[in-house]
């Protein structure tokens, strides 16, 4: 249960009800389920079904199909940040004899790796796994279709090297890893790689007639970690929340953010959209989300996370096509945020202040660049441009006294502080890039000097 102050205004519900109708009426969905999270907590959740008083609820299953690549990426994170791999050792490394070997973790991970969209006939998603016992029947020949690293590619073989490479780290399956490592410290005890009841059925809808086919619900086998796991509207909402947050119990904030990170040029227009590290991103509206879509025989699905506005939506539905359900995700955020504006935090000092780090703070010029340094709230550094857009970045400290930076032009760049003989602050060295306190500061160490005779004025 919601608090009352976390509840959506009459207006903003009803928006989302009508929304999720039109998209179950006009897509022509047996069922639509959908719920929205703002600020950690569960505040809309609606249901639209064509069999009355047998509508999905919160609790309902249905397949999400390749939200299930999220959850092998976090998987894969796992083992990164246990020092077990690097994204970039090449997959034979650690997942020898695939032929395809060559490509490297993080090109698997942001589907650059060059590899077929699909596996061999027959269409996997609606025949048993069995059919394909080995990596070599996933993969099949002729698996290579672009060089490694230089385009994205969408591929479902990729993610069941993934995963394959997750067992063979780990010395657990797949679903194994998961349920221990994701879906216990999550606390998401309605998601499972079978179904388990009350769970949805898969439905084909006559594109030329109301009428309804049954789809097969296969066990993928080796393609499980592409698209196998069933899920509720309540378990992705909590899934959302580590992706906007992390959780030290499953993976660090740093490399949740990191799989945030567009991982190559787009494969296609449409919204403006990238892939990161198992995470789609895309920009509509003005409003950037993350997620993932999904899709088998008989189920849509769509996780979507502003973090800007704290808003999540999540959409289920059991048909084949039908329902935009990426779309109708979008628009849930796009009502609420409009409708019901974020409300800041309140504005409070630091607990603490470190006299160093202060002195460090205000205007640093690189050349007749004018920047503004700032303390951030969790004790690390800002450098943005004062007019423009500029170069800047967001910068953690290291142990050594350096810092690197986050995100922006200087990510993973080093900025060092160079003392006076006093110890006070004489410039900044920031990727070569000398900051200093005035323009061309005669006092420190300017690239190419400063000219002796000083600014001047137009002398006639």
């Amino acid at each position: 249960m919601t608090s009352p102050s976390e509840q959506l205004l009459p207006g903003t519900r009803r928006a989302l009800l009508h929304r999720i109708a039109i998209a179950q009426s006009e897509g022509r969905a047996p069922s639509l389920v959908a719920a929205v999270q703002r600020q950690g907590q569960t505040v809309w959740s609606g249901t639209r079904s064509c069999v009355d008083g047998h509508a999905p609820d919160a609790d309902t299953q249905f397949r999400i199909g390749s939200i299930t690549k999220t959850f092998t990426a976090v998987l894969v994170l796992r083992l990164r940040d246990e020092g077990l791999l690097d994204l970039d050792d090449p997959l034979e490394k650690h997942l020898p004899g695939t032929g395809v070997g060559g490509v490297t973790v993080h090109q698997l991970l942001g589907h650059s790796a060059g590899l077929a969209a699909e596996s061999p006939a027959p269409w996997w998603e609606r025949t048993p796994g069995a059919l394909r016992p080995e990596l070599a029947d996933v993969l099949g020949e002729g698996t290579r279709m672009h060089p490694p690293g230089r385009r994205h590619h969408y591929s479902n073989p990729g993610y069941t090297l993934l995963g394959a490479l997750v067992e063979k780290v780990r010395g657990a399956s797949w679903a194994e890893a998961l349920r221990r490592e994701i879906l216990e410290p999550l606390g998401m005890h309605r998601t499972s790689t079978q179904p388990q009841a009350p769970y949805a059925g898969g439905w084909a809808v006559h594109p030329w007639a109301d009428v309804m086919l049954p789809e097969p619900t296969e066990d993928l086998g080796l393609m499980a970690p592409a698209g196998q796991l069933w899920s509720t509207t309540g378990d992705l909402l909590r899934f959302a929340a580590f992706l906007a947050e992390g959780d030290d119990r499953v993976l660090r904030a740093v490399s949740v953010e990191q799989m945030r990170e567009p991982s190559a040029p787009p494969e296609t227009g449409g919204w403006e959209s990238q892939y990161g590290l198992g995470l789609q991103l895309v920009r509509t509206d003005g409003r950037t989300l993350f997620g993932h879509t999904g899709s088998l025989p008989g189920f849509l699905a769509t996780l979507w996370v502003d973090v800007e506005d704290d808003v999540t939506a999540v959409v289920l539905a059991n048909a084949t096509s039908g329902p935009m359900v990426g779309g109708v995700a979008a628009d849930l955020v796009k009502i609420v945020a409009e409708a019901e504006p974020r409300i800041p935090e309140p504005w409070r000092p630091l607990p603490a202040v470190d006299t160093e780090l202060l002195a460090l703070t205000g205007p640093w010029y690189w050349g007749t660049h004018a920047n503004i340094l700032r303390l951030t709230s969790d004790g690390g550094l800002d450098l943005q441009a004062l007019r423009g857009n500029g170069r800047g970045a967001r910068f953690t400290a290291q142990p050594d006294g350096t810092w690197v930076g986050l995100n922006g032009y200087y990510a993973g760049e080093t900025l060092r502080v160079v003392r006076n003989a006093d110890g006070s602050p004489n410039h900044l060295d920031l990727g070569s890039f000398v900051f200093t306190r005035e323009p061309y500061d005669p006092a420190a160490a300017v690239p190419g000097g400063v000219d002796e005779g000083g600014w001047r004025g137009l002398r006639i």
